[in-house]
């Protein structure tokens, strides 16, 4: 046994303390997870949420003398009563390749209509699909959660042939490649996190989409959109959350052309009548607008066509 896992449950106004002592005690690394069943959605840069009940595991090397089992059973006993841990724990972990490990998880999805997602180390099972090749460590948005699979089975129903296309909200961008490789002319993509840029980019030159998609921070956007007079566009995807689409609505409503097409998802069931009422001043929803995730029934997406 190369490590000794030491873990914690406890309070999260105790995490910073628990945090502190395992890496006073030797932890190597410490990771967070929930201890419930408490949903946690994508924060915005600078932010860092926690469940209201937190299990620290904190990560140990037996080789050393204060790594030994004994040693991280004695310390989980103390720790455990300065935090007041609800439950202490401590388990063995064998070594391994850890970067083959998280690799493994990984296998190709099939959307509908013949659309596959491949992580980038992986060969497409199926060469003549239309395969997405993705690096899934980058950004939100893998093809693994349930609102981007939403969306992009809303993708391969579109006629997106010479469209072009907004990803607001794009994270790796998934979306907007997926787009431009079913047919699109050109996608500008948008996020308000830098790394969801950089990963959009990096993953449309592995898809070589890159010359027909430009990302940018929001406020970038809105100058390069100003600047170049750029005509309203086609088709949107926005896969966020619920209060930022709510918000956005008048603001999306100025980028599209009438009789243009718009997905809004990331939505939980007891979100949906509200991004609904928000939208419909301004867009036809279908009339079955509202689709839920097979795999999660708490997932849906809205769709509908802009009347301006």
């Amino acid at each position: 046994m190369a490590w000794q896992q030491l873990h914690l449950q406890c309070e999260k106004d105790n995490v910073d303390l628990a945090e502190a002592l395992l890496l006073e005690a030797g932890a190597l690394s410490i990771a967070l997870d929930d201890a419930g069943d408490q949903p946690l959605f994508e924060p915005l840069p600078g932010e860092s949420p926690l469940w209201d009940e937190v299990i620290l595991t904190g990560l140990f090397d037996a080789t050393t003398e204060t790594g030994t089992r004994d040693v991280i059973e004695q310390l989980s006993h103390e720790i455990a009563a300065q935090v007041h841990a609800s439950r202490a724990w401590v388990s063995s972990v064998d070594d391994k390749d850890w970067e083959r490990e998280w690799m493994s998880n990984y296998k190709p999805i099939e959307c509908a209509n013949d659309l596959w997602i491949v992580p980038n180390w992986l060969t497409p099972p199926k060469p003549e699909a239309t395969n997405i090749i993705m690096d899934p460590g980058l950004a939100f948005g893998t093809g693994y959660h349930a609102t981007t699979r939403l969306c992009l089975d809303w993708l391969t129903e579109q006629n997106l042939k010479d469209k072009v296309v907004i990803d607001y909200g794009c994270g790796s961008g998934i979306l907007g490649i997926a787009a431009l490789l079913l047919g699109a002319r050109h996608v500008y993509a948008v996020d308000i996190d830098p790394q969801a840029i950089l990963a959009t980019n990096q993953n449309a030159a592995r898809n070589s989409v890159d010359n027909r998609l430009q990302a940018f921070l929001p406020e970038d956007f809105k100058t390069f959109w100003q600047q170049q007079n750029i005509a309203p566009v086609e088709v949107m995807v926005a896969n966020i959350l619920a209060k930022p689409l709510i918000g956005l609505a008048p603001y999306f409503v100025t980028l599209m052309a009438p009789k243009s097409r718009i997905v809004l998802a990331g939505l939980i069931e007891s979100q949906t009548e509200q991004v609904t009422v928000a939208y419909q001043p301004y867009f036809a929803l279908d009339p079955k607008h509202a689709f839920t995730a097979q795999e999660d029934q708490h997932w849906q997406r809205l769709s509908g066509t802009f009347t301006g």
